[in-house]
Formats: structure tokens, C-alpha cells, sequence
């Protein structure tokens, strides 16, 4: 048996080394490209076609699935993405069931959800699960401060059935209530219905001062509409979930003077100069446009736009402990999240703690109204 030579196995050591310390980055994503929640998930396809092929001296492997705004098949994505892709981090989903559905999945197989809804899930369990949406508490304040200025004394509801429908409903009434606003009248519907003439004539006829509508992309438009067509009168708001051009394309004059709360990314350049994320939001918006056109850009864009601001960050510190492809990376990446400090996004400034996975303050919240069509700035 011949001997191999040390000078030989020295080589190959250092080949090892060089090869492990440029180990692609596996982002595995799961979005709604099809179904309800496609008007959110493409955008953030068309986001991440303009990503950085590379992070810190690291090839990015990106592997983008279609879970068609349905939670089991967003489950199988999840596993899919962890145990045949070995993706270091999974980016998904863009509505809160599908991503709620795969945060159990992610956090038994230790690997860090950037969520791009606004998942809730019960204390403790969210220690792999960082959202990259703003939290409901944080996009209610400008909706009822607003409600405040504006006199409104009674509120009207409808929204999803879902867990993104109930998260509003609740932090709404909390807030509303210590406002001295009073819920009157709660409708839901599902975010597959096609109809929602029995919930509209309720609303309608119960008549608060202000209705707030709790739906997402595309389906944002026809509860509004429904209840324009009924004769409804007082001041309508959307949430975040509603701040894309679809609410305008589909709902037309109907939805003319709807407020919308939303992140900084969609009206970079009504920001002010002095606030945090205007050089941010101005990059993203920028370079979104130079591709897909005037007018294009989209609050769930802006999310993976900020997802990659966060993992340029991130990654450079999880490498000083540990490569690409393993649990101790894995593990790593999710310290780096979670202790990397102030961060400027383009939808506000992020400072996730080991308390606080939702991360935004009450200054990230922007409300607009629909004027002629587009997002105006609410002075």
C-alpha cells in the first residue's frame, strides 16, 4: 500500500478549505405565485431576479417555489426547502396562513423564516421566525391617530376570516377603544369569496363613521367596492397588505380617497429628506422601476428588497463562526438577525432583539390616499 504524501494531503486540505469557504448561500423562498395571494407574491419574484448574485465572497443560490396561496402546499415547500435544498434560510410566505403554516416546520428543522407577512404565533415560538412586514400593533397607530383627527367616534370592520383578519381585528379594537372609538359591526369573509354583498348591506346599513377593510393584493378592491356600491358614504381605510397598484387597477374611481397605512418603500420620494429610509427606499424603487416599468413598485417588493439588505448584514457575521451548508451556520445566521442592531430598510428602521422578532417602531407606519389614482403621502 503506497503512502500518500504529506505535501499532497496538505493540498488537498487547502482545496477543502477554499471550497467550503465558497459554499454557495442557500435561500430557499416560498411564494404565492399563483391563487389569492399572487398579487403580493410576484412582485417579490420580480425582486428577487434583481438580487445580488453574491454576499459576502458567497455565491446566493436562490430556489423559488409556488405554493399557491394554499398552507399545505406552503408546508411542503418548507420541507422540501430543508431537507432536499438544504437551504441556510427561507425567505416566505407573502400571506400570513401559508406562512404561519410553515413557521413549525422551519423552527423543528432550526433554520431562520424571514417571514413577508405579519405572522403572530404564540410567545416563545417564534425563535426562528423574524418578519419582515411591519407588526399590526405598529401599522394600526397612524390609522387610528388619523381616526382621531378626523373625528371618528365608530368603527365598522371587514376582513379576512384568517389569522391575518384576526390579528387586525384584535389590535384594531384594542387601539381603537383607548381612543375612545368604539367597534360596532365585525363582518368577515374568506379570502376566496367572490361576493361579499351580505357583509357590505350590514356595514352599510349599521353606517360608522369609518369602515376599515382587512384584505390583501387584488382582493383588497371588492369589499371596498361592495361597499361603495351600497350606498356606504363615511371614510374607508386598508391595511398594508391592500398598499399595491392592484387596489387602484381593480377598484377604480370606487376606491378614490382610501387611506392606506403602509411601509416608506412605496412613496420613496414623498419622504422627507431627514427620514431614515428615503435613501433606501429611493434605491429600491429606482432600480424595481428600471426594470418592470413606471409605477411598478410594491410594498411586498420592497420586502425582498429589504431581505437582502438583512442577509448582507447578517451573513458576514454568521461566517466568522461557521460555513454555509451546516446546522452551526444555520444557527449563526439566526444570532446575527437577532443582535445585528439598528438596521435602515427601505420600509423602516429594523432593530430585532431576542424580545422583539416584529423589530419596527411606531415611526414606521405611512398613511396615504388614494388621489387620482396613485398613493399620495397624508400630510
Amino acid at each position: 500500500m503506497k503512502l500518500i504524501p504529506k505535501t499532497l494531503l496538505a493540498a488537498v486540505a487547502v482545496l477543502l478549505a477554499a471550497a467550503s469557504a465558497h459554499a454557495d448561500v442557500t435561500v430557499g423562498v416560498s411564494l404565492s405565485l399563483t391563487g389569492p395571494g399572487s398579487g403580493l407574491g410576484l412582485p417579490m419574484q420580480n425582486e428577487f431576479k434583481l438580487w445580488p448574485k453574491e454576499i459576502a465572497g458567497q455565491k446566493v443560490h436562490l430556489i423559488i417555489l409556488d405554493d399557491a396561496s394554499d398552507p399545505g402546499k406552503g408546508v411542503n415547500n418548507a420541507r422540501r426547502l430543508v431537507t432536499e435544498d438544504k437551504a441556510d434560510v427561507v425567505i416566505g410566505s407573502c400571506i400570513t396562513p401559508v406562512a404561519a403554516a410553515m413557521a413549525p416546520v422551519l423552527a423543528e428543522a432550526k433554520t431562520v423564516q424571514l417571514s413577508a407577512a405579519p405572522v403572530g404565533v404564540p410567545p416563545g415560538q417564534d425563535h426562528w421566525l423574524f418578519r419582515l412586514p411591519q407588526g399590526f400593533n405598529v401599522m394600526a397607530y397612524p390609522i387610528v391617530e388619523h381616526m382621531k383627527k378626523q373625528g371618528v367616534k365608530t368603527l365598522g370592520f371587514i376582513g379576512y376570516t384568517d389569522a391575518y383578519g384576526e390579528l387586525w381585528l384584535k389590535e384594531i379594537t384594542k387601539q381603537a377603544e383607548a381612543a375612545g372609538i368604539k367597534v360596532t359591526t365585525v363582518e368577515r369573509f374568506a379570502r376566496t369569496d367572490t361576493s361579499v354583498t351580505p357583509q357590505a348591506l350590514k356595514l352599510a346599513a349599521a353606517n360608522p363613521d369609518a369602515i376599515l377593510v382587512v384584505a390583501s393584493g387584488s382582493g383588497a378592491a371588492m369589499p371596498e367596492m361592495a361597499l361603495v356600491e351600497r350606498g356606504y358614504k363615511g371614510k374607508i381605510y386598508q391595511t398594508h397588505a391592500a398598499a399595491t397598484q392592484d387596489l387602484m387597477r381593480i377598484g377604480g374611481k370606487e376606491v378614490e380617497g382610501t387611506y392606506v397605512v403602509s411601509g416608506p418603500a412605496v412613496v420613496a420620494e414623498q419622504l422627507p429628506d431627514n427620514h431614515p429610509s428615503k435613501a433606501r427606499a429611493i434605491d429600491f424603487v429606482t432600480k424595481y422601476e428600471a426594470a418592470y416599468g413606471k409605477g411598478t413598485r410594491n410594498q411586498f417588493a420592497g420586502h425582498a428588497y429589504d431581505a437582502a439588505v438583512v442577509l448582507e448584514k447578517a451573513i458576514p457575521i454568521a461566517l466568522k463562526k461557521a460555513q454555509p451548508g451546516t446546522a452551526e451556520f444555520r444557527a449563526a445566521l439566526r444570532d446575527a438577525i437577532e443582535t445585528m442592531g439598528r438596521t435602515v430598510l427601505a420600509h423602516g428602521v429594523m432593530n430585532w432583539t431576542p424580545e422583539d422578532h416584529w423589530g419596527y417602531t411606531n415611526e414606521t407606519g405611512v398613511l396615504l390616499k388614494v388621489e387620482n389614482g396613485q398613493f399620495v403621502v397624508v400630510k
